[in-house]
């Protein structure tokens, strides 16, 4: 089995990430143009509750599994390996069953009840299958990343896109004559196949590249399996805290959001409408750098783990430098293009562009959240798990008071929310930030964030001058293609300027890294 480095394993996820994320928003685009606004809200209701089983339903096992399946290869322990998979799999398949059923049970009651629209129940109901699926495919992932082959786990990614966007308008079309709940089911019922079709491909690579029978004495292993649960147990719990804040608070988020509009006087079918722009059109936007950032720290946990072992506090500090360098400078540029870009770029994806009044008071403070992934991974390879997850319940305790005090209020109202939502993650990121600085005394590289600022504002103002002046007489769609273009070709040239982009890095970025090293001129 082929493994990677550090940087080769998160430069094969950001590119599946990046292919993964286009298709996810051609997938977002035909929803809502089919749907419209009022579908996406419901559909983005759903997702929250899904979101809270899951993670329930994992405990944290993907990332433990990858720690003790790497610790076991290290040293050839292929009884290990098969107890961890054995244990991995009897304990996510059988919360996976019993969290199906209870989703499936109270779904009439969260609908109603807790997200104020009884329609919800219809996507609730149509997503519930897609829990144990996922369950299984988490325990597959952690496997091959612990092996350090993040292939498996890149190309299922496109798969259940691929998959997704194939089905999602031909359900959302076939169910919309019944209703707009029954073609937001109709989308979750995509999401469902797309999901198990990427299952499938993960157990086919499982299946050939495997060097354990896992059915051979399976509850023989699992009778001994105690000492391995153990060990899951010590590295998932502490993991699977900051993950399961996030996802209550994220089930909670649109309760407290429909109620609260509701004391500003909103109507249910308007709030709704409202938050499916928030929620479902301009903050899965705003996540759209995320996966720079989720494939870097899913590489840098094995990274810094393995250097923490070995007492290398300055190779620790290299990793940590480099990852939130590389989310710097993909951040940036994310910034300047939906703080400048935010009106046409919502009119030609959603065809809404009131909606980019959201974006432009959110993207500024977004470098915040590009930066909060690999400081939370760092954290826990450095076992410092438990104060990740006590920033995080400042963070959601902080963001859900501040929702219900904002929203309320009719002067603001979902503003309000849009407002408590940035509070959030930046105070998260901050406390993250403290911690290490607390921990290992990390300190940032100030002359590469001063350049990345420089290239940053300079960006921004050509973006803001070919916005303003540039291609009038362009269409919307040609006019905001090229100003893009040029912004982030001038962005890539200022970051090979000021070195930030390093050559040997380039080169082990997948099939074009050596031959675009050539085009870097600085080396520091």
């Amino acid at each position: 089995m082929s493994k990677q480095s550090f940087l080769q394993g998160a430069f094969i996820l950001i590119i599946a990430g990046l292919v993964v994320k286009i298709l996810g928003f051609v997938n977002k685009i035909v929803v809502a143009r089919i749907m419209g606004a009022e579908g996406v809200g419901l559909y983005s209701m759903a997702v929250p509750t899904l979101l809270l089983v899951i993670t329930i339903t994992q405990i944290g096992l993907p990332v433990a599994i990858s720690k003790l399946v790497a610790e076991a290869e290290a040293v050839n322990d292929r009884k290990k390996i098969k107890q961890i998979l054995v244990v991995s799999l009897a304990t996510t398949g059988t919360l996976s069953i019993i969290f199906t059923l209870g989703m499936i049970g109270f779904a009439p009651i969260i609908s109603k009840y807790f997200l104020t629209d009884a329609r919800v129940f219809y996507p609730l109901i149509a997503i519930s299958p897609i829990v144990p699926i996922v369950a299984l495919s988490s325990v597959l992932r952690g496997y091959f990343q612990g092996r350090q082959n993040m292939k498996p786990s890149a190309y299922s990614q496109v798969i259940e896109q691929v998959v997704r966007i194939t089905l999602v308008a031909l359900l959302t079309t076939a169910f919309l004559p019944y209703g707009i709940e029954y073609a937001a089911a109709g989308a979750m019922i995509s999401v469902v196949i797309g999901e198990l079709a990427s299952l499938v491909y993960m157990l086919t690579m499982f299946k050939l590249k495997k060097r354990i029978k896992v059915r051979r004495n399976f509850f023989g292993e699992l009778r001994e399996g105690k000492r391995t649960f153990n060990d899951l147990m010590a590295v998932a719990l502490p993991t699977t805290g900051s993950r399961l804040i996030g996802s209550i608070t994220f089930f909670f988020e649109p309760i407290v959001v429909s109620q609260s509009l509701a004391i500003a006087g909103v109507t249910t079918v308007i709030a709704t409408k409202q938050y499916g722009e928030l929620a479902g059109f301009a903050i899965p936007l705003l996540f759209l750098p995320t996966f720079i950032t989720y494939s870097l720290s899913v590489s840098l946990v094995p990274a810094i783990s393995e250097a923490a072992a070995g007492k290398q506090y300055k190779l620790i500090h290299h990793r940590l430098s480099q990852a939130l360098r590389l989310a710097l400078v993909s951040g940036g540029i994310s910034c300047v293009i939906l703080y400048v870009f935010a009106v046409p770029i919502m009119d030609l994806m959603y065809n809404a562009p009131t909606v980019a009044t959201y974006i432009k008071i959110m993207a500024p403070f977004s470098i915040f959240l590009y930066f909060q992934g690999p400081l939370q991974a760092a954290l826990q390879a450095l076992n410092l798990a438990k104060a990740a997850m006590v920033n995080s319940l400042i963070g959601a305790v902080v963001k859900i008071s501040a929702v219900f005090v904002l929203a309320s209020r009719p002067e603001l109202g979902i503003m309000g929310a849009a407002l408590a939502i940035v509070a959030g993650f930046m105070l998260v990121t901050l406390l993250h930030f403290a911690t290490l600085v607390k921990t290992i005394s990390f300190t940032l590289h100030v002359r590469e964030f001063l350049k990345a600022g420089i290239c940053i504002l300079l960006s921004a103002w050509l973006a803001t001058f070919l916005y303003n002046h540039a291609f009038l007489e362009h269409s919307i769609l040609s006019k905001t293609l090229l100003a893009i273009s040029i912004v982030g070709i001038s962005y890539v040239f200022l970051l090979m300027v000021f070195g930030l982009i390093k050559k040997e890095e380039m080169r082990r970025v997948p099939f074009v890294g050596h031959w675009l090293s050539h085009f870097i001129i600085s080396k520091n």
